[in-house]
């Protein structure tokens, strides 16, 4: 095996402003084993590099599991550069089929067991003491999910950040909704290669944004990848699964939170598109983790970032102390589990929230938070609350007995088009916060805006939407969004969801539409932390579409991703007494 000494200068860089604590300076040069075989139970050879302190001796160990070439991403090394110099061992293994590593790649299918096999390989190796972690984002973090699934006997901890607990709800859909540029960017085109080779503009792999945005169009999905040539066996079998079943089951972490005995510190961004997998990650382990350690142990921090901190996202900028440096975060996380060290993590409150609007950090015992009082605010209007200029209205009175309801028509031909919102990764379709005017100007956007707040009001926490809506359709779409009006007119996303219909009755049961005939659907839009400030307004946006984020709904029935031709659907939205449309706030009091 190859070993390469690296000597590196022990001189520390400049931190940012922050509210965390800054890590300590290194203490030890580290040398680098070089394409480590780690044998997986099948016989398959999956490689790593491993940064150990040179000094030599048994160290704790961090495992990060990547299916990203070195070659793309260069930066890949540096947590393995800045937890070896602070004396860990630190294992960067390529998953199966990637890079250096052999077997057939497919996304998800093998981590449950290779991460089982790595980590208990890294805790028997003669530099390790035994103790083992998990680290990494994104990808890296969904790995460590599923190998804390399968229980190895020496995993301690793990620190997924921004990543998914069901592949299902979080990733391949959100709630039914299917991710179509997310998918189609990151699946086939970007991903189907054993080496993830330099992406082209925008992230897009080979392709220039003309022909990927045109590519979106095609229909049917079945054989959309095809324009792209690509053949991924894996992306059929997605489009193949668009419900909640067995395929998709295996992989939930959701369905195991109570098998999960490590303490898990989840991280993620308000904007990010795994945002649902960071907050369900914590509340499951803080209330279903499999032991006292597991539940007490946990916790999360979520910014007002999309994927990864930052402090300008958007069309915003949330100031000098959004940004945190991740490494000085899980490097406290990890002292204190793998070394050991009193550095009072244990006492500390177990979610860290940065509330948007305000711009300040929140520290509280748990989320939600205890505090929470959840309110309802109603949808109103005098039955033409299509676009910004009518008359929609928002309030927390209840509506009266008596409402005209609103309608718009859904043309798969005309969607709306994804302005912000949720979104990353191989794709180049814009996230974060995003001015909603230019889509709010289009008749097939439903807009209820409150009356001019006289005092802030803050809602952190779980958000719904209760619409009570019918279409002449037997499948469509519902899109909700919640937006913070600013003083200037800026109308600015907070937090958005997606209903299929068919799934209005949970993922796992798919049923047609009666056309006409009137439903609740409950829009999930995940959660926020967002302080609505004195002269602000509160906004709620109704619409069908949100398209290249998700497929267009070709509203016809026909089973997903065969349908070649579209329909138009006429979308009504009630708003009365007895059919009570309203968004419910997690409004914390003052």
């Amino acid at each position: 095996m190859l070993q390469l000494i690296i000597f590196l200068s022990l001189t520390a860089g400049l931190l940012a402003e922050s509210p965390f604590p800054p890590a300590y300076a290194p203490t030890n040069d580290i040398k680098l084993d070089n394409l480590a075989a780690v044998p997986m139970r099948d016989g398959v050879k999956l490689f790593a590099d491993v940064f150990r302190p040179s000094a030599g001796g048994k160290y704790p160990v961090i495992v990060s599991r990547t299916p990203y070439s070195s070659e793309r991403a260069p930066s890949a090394y540096d947590a393995a550069v800045f937890f070896s110099r602070r004396g860990y061992a630190y294992v960067l293994q390529d998953v199966r089929g990637r890079h250096e590593s052999e077997g057939k790649w497919e996304p998800f299918r093998n981590d449950i067991e290779d991460g089982y096999d790595t980590v208990e390989w890294a805790a028997k190796q003669p530099w390790s003491n035994g103790q083992v972690c998990m680290q990494g984002g994104s990808y890296l973090g969904h790995v460590q999910w599923r190998a804390a699934m399968s229980k190895p006997p020496h995993l301690v901890c793990m620190f997924p950040a921004v990543a998914a607990t069901s592949l299902y709800h979080d990733w391949i859909t959100l709630n039914g909704g299917w991710r179509l540029s997310f998918n189609f960017g990151w699946g086939p085109v970007r991903s189907e290669s054993r080496i993830m080779q330099n992406t082209g503009p925008h992230g897009v792999e080979g392709l220039s944004l003309i022909s990927f945005d045109r590519m979106q169009w095609h229909l049917p999905l079945r054989s959309m990848q095809e324009l792209a040539g690509r053949n991924a066996q894996f992306y059929r079998d997605w489009i193949a699964h668009p419900d909640y079943d067995g395929y998709w089951k295996t992989l939930n972490a959701e369905e195991k939170f109570d098998q999960i005995t490590v303490p898990v510190h989840t991280q993620g961004g308000w904007f990010d598109i795994f945002s649902q997998g960071t907050l369900r990650g914590y509340v499951g382990m803080a209330t279903r983790g499999g032991t006292e350690a597991a539940r007490k142990g946990s916790r999360l921090l979520i910014g007002p970032w999309g994927h990864g901190p930052s402090r300008k996202f958007g069309e915003l900028d949330f100031g000098p102390d959004a940004n945190v440096d991740l490494h000085d975060v899980e490097l406290r996380f990890f002292d204190y589990w793998l070394k050991k060290i009193d550095n009072g993590y244990s006492t500390e409150p177990a979610a860290t929230i940065f509330v948007m609007g305000r711009n300040e950090w929140r520290r509280e015992k748990a989320y939600p938070l205890p505090q929470t009082q959840y309110k309802k605010m109603y949808l109103a209007s005098g039955g033409n609350a299509n676009t910004g200029h009518g008359d929609g209205s928002l309030s927390w009175k209840e509506p009266a007995a008596e409402a005209k309801p609103d309608q718009y028509s859904y043309d798969p031909n005309n969607p709306v088009p994804s302005l912000g919102g949720n979104n990353c990764c191989g794709t180049p379709t814009p996230a974060g916060p995003k001015d909603q005017r230019v889509i709010e100007s289009r008749g097939d956007v439903l807009v209820y805006t409150s009356e001019i707040l006289a005092e802030p009001v803050e809602a952190t926490g779980p958000v719904k939407v209760v619409l009570h809506a019918a279409s002449d359709a037997p499948d469509t779409d519902f899109i909700a969004k919640l937006i913070d009006v600013f003083p200037d007119g800026r109308s600015m996303n907070v937090a958005e969801g997606i209903m299929r219909a068919r799934y209005r009755e949970g993922t796992d049961k798919p049923k047609l539409l009666e056309p006409g005939k009137t439903y609740e659907f409950v829009i999930d839009l995940v959660g926020t932390s967002n302080e609505f400030g004195k002269g602000h307004r509160i906004r709620v946006d109704i619409t069908s579409s949100h398209f290249p984020q998700f497929d267009r709904n070709p509203n016809t029935g026909d089973a997903f991703g065969t349908s070649a031709k579209v329909r138009v659907a006429r979308q009504t939205v009630y708003h009365d007494r007895v059919r009570a449309s309203h968004i419910l706030l997690p409004v914390i009091p003052r």
